[in-house]
C-alpha cells in the first residue's frame, strides 16, 4: 500500500519522532510505499488562510499553497499519524493540518443544501494513530471519554472515508517511561501494522 506518515512534534529527540521511525522501518520492511510527512520539519502553516476561509463555499477551494500536503493525503491508501496529545486534543500543527489540507472537494464535498458533506477519500483504507499521553489511562478514557479517538473517528474519518478502519494506540503516563514500557508499546504497534498485508 501507499503508506503516509505523518509526525508532529517540535523536538527531533521527542518519543513520537522515534516512535515514528519504528514504524517506517516496519512498513519499509513489509513492503509497503512510504512517505513521509514531518509536519514540524516542513514548517508547515497551520492558520487557515483568509483566502482559503473565503473560497471554502466557493466553485473551488484555494488549495494552491498546499498542491503537495494534498496530493500525499489523496495518494495515501493507509495513513498513520504520529503526536503528542497535548490539553486532550491534537497539536495545533496537526489540527492545521486537517483544517486546510482536508479541505472540501479534497477530504469531501459540501451537499447542494448543506446538509451532511460527502466523503472524497476512497482510497484511505487504514489510519493508524499512535499518541502519547502524559496523564494516565483513566483520566483519558473514564473522565473525558477519549475525545481524540472520537473526533478521529467521528468526524473526521466518519465525514471523509467511506471504508476506513482506524487503529488507535495511546501511550500513557509517556513522562514517566521506561525502556520495557516503551519496547512494550513498539510491540503493540507492530502487532497492529501485520494486520496490513501486501
Amino acid at each position: 500500500m501507499k503508506c503516509l506518515i505523518v509526525t508532529t512534534h517540535p523536538l527531533n529527540d521527542s518519543l513520537c519522532k522515534l516512535l515514528g521511525k519504528h514504524v517506517e522501518s516496519k512498513l519499509i520492511q513489509m513492503g509497503h510505499e512510504v512517505t513521509i510527512e514531518d509536519l514540524y520539519a516542513e514548517s508547515f502553516e497551520p492558520a487557515l488562510t483568509a483566502p482559503e476561509r473565503r473560497s471554502y463555499y466557493g466553485e473551488s477551494y484555494d488549495s494552491s499553497s498546499m498542491t503537495e500536503q494534498v496530493s500525499r493525503l489523496q495518494d495515501a491508501e493507509a495513513l498513520v499519524l504520529l503526536f503528542p496529545t497535548w490539553w486532550f486534543g491534537f497539536p495545533a500543527m496537526l489540527k492545521g493540518w486537517f483544517d486546510r489540507v482536508w479541505g472540501p472537494g479534497i477530504a469531501y464535498d459540501h451537499a447542494t443544501d448543506f446538509g451532511p458533506i460527502k466523503p472524497r477519500l476512497d482510497n484511505l483504507k487504514k489510519v493508524l494513530v499512535v499518541t502519547t499521553l502524559g496523564s494516565p489511562w483513566w483520566v483519558d478514557r473514564l473522565v473525558l471519554w477519549q475525545p481524540v479517538k472520537r473526533i478521529m473517528k467521528l468526524a473526521l474519518l466518519g465525514a471523509c472515508t467511506k471504508k476506513s478502519k482506524l487503529q488507535f494506540l495511546s501511550l500513557y503516563n509517556s513522562e514517566k517511561l521506561n525502556e520495557q514500557k516503551i519496547i512494550v508499546f513498539k510491540n503493540k504497534i507492530e502487532k497492529a501494522l501485520a494486520t496490513w498485508r501486501v
